[in-house]
Formats: C-alpha cells, structure tokens, sequence
C-alpha cells in the first residue's frame, strides 16, 4: 500500500477526532463487522455478486485494518511476512500443493 493513502486514512481519523474510539477491541469488532458486510455480497451466489459493493466493504476491511496496525505501533510488512514464514513451514509446497487440506492433515 502506497504510504499516502496510509497517510490519508490516519489523517481521515485524526482530522475527526476518533482516535479516541479506536481502542484495539474496538477496532477488531470493526474490522469484523465489515467483514460480514462484505461476506454478505456473496450470500446467495458465489458468482452473481456487485463488484461495486465489494469494492467498498473491501476497503473499509483494509482501513480498519491499516487504524489498527498504526494503534499497535505495527509494520503490515513485518507481520504479513512473518506469518507467511509460519505458513510455509505448515503447508510445504510438496504436501499441501493442490490440497484444501488442514495442515494438520496433510
């Protein structure tokens, strides 16, 4: 994500004083609640869906998400990639390649 559009969000919320409600429960509640809203563009087809529609609900995932990193003092890099390490090291290409399978067994 470009570093403006992080700026833009934080400024957004900064610029309306909601800082102050932006606690990190509050935060995951939100993030949570969006995505309903945004599961909820696919709740009766998997196909027939408002790409408008998810756009938005998309977005408003990752803004929430993009408040709750700058609230934990969080790098999105940092914690993506080491998550990915632990990822790889569950699913090895050769075990879990083609297989919806839990890590647990493959």
């Amino acid at each position: 994500m470009k570093a403006e559009t992080v700026k833009r969000i934080l400024r957004f919320t900064e610029d309306r004083d909601w800082d102050q409600f932006h606690s990190p429960a509050n935060l995951a509640k939100s993030i949570a609640i969006e995505a309903g809203e945004l599961l909820e563009c696919f709740q009766w087809s998997d196909t027939d869906y408002k790409l408008d529609d998810v756009r938005d609900e998309l977005a408003d995932v990752m803004v929430y998400c993009i408040d709750m990193l700058d609230k934990l003092g969080l790098d999105a890099d940092e914690i993506i990639n080491a998550k990915m390490d632990k990822n790889e090291a569950k699913y090895p290409v050769d075990k879990a390649k083609g297989s919806a399978k839990k890590y647990t067994d493959l």
